[in-house]
């Protein structure tokens, strides 16, 4: 006879969150496009203490806990090379050099995102609402979306500079 031993909280936690990913998948990428859900990245989970040994103090407090970098503190703003920004948590990347500007608040900012890269939600924690921007992979907070940018999207992803890392491309 076969035992089976009960699952923990944290296997609940993971099917739960998984669970959500696909729910918002299923939304998002227009109720069962099958090929669509099978390209969303797979998820990259991590005890507290896992991310605690593998972030600095500072991207662990921007990533794992929505925390905001200073502005005009990342080396990030004044890269202009051809290359790839990715979550500085799971090395997913996120925005293409090409889609970067300028946008003078401080922040490394782009008017694009690569497909499948990044998802959003709802944020009232400054007493209005904002919509977060985070890692599709793991959940980490890279900053927010706001509508304010350049051609041809209109939009301004401001992302905290210490949440990604910069991969050159020749």
């Amino acid at each position: 006879m076969t035992h089976f031993a009960s699952p923990d909280r944290r296997t609940l936690l993971g099917l739960g969150a998984s669970a959500a990913v696909a729910a918002v998948a299923w939304r998002w990428l227009g109720q069962g496009d099958a090929a669509a859900i099978a390209a969303t990245p797979a998820a990259f989970k991590l005890s507290d203490a896992e991310w605690r040994k593998r972030l600095s103090p500072q991207a662990y407090k921007v990533l794992r806990e929505a925390s905001t970098e200073f502005p005009y503190t990342s080396p990030l703003n004044a890269e202009h090379r051809k290359g790839v920004f990715a979550c500085a948590g799971c090395a997913l990347p996120l925005f293409a050099s090409a889609t970067k500007f300028d946008s003078g608040t401080g922040w490394p900012s782009f008017y694009d995102h690569l497909p499948k890269a990044i998802a959003e939600r709802s944020d009232t924690s400054l007493g209005e609402e904002r919509i977060e921007v985070h890692c599709a992979r793991c959940a980490g907070h890279l900053g927010h979306v706001f509508d304010d940018g350049p051609k041809p999207t209109g939009l301004r992803y401001c992302m905290n500079g210490v949440a990604m890392t910069f991969m050159p491309t020749a």
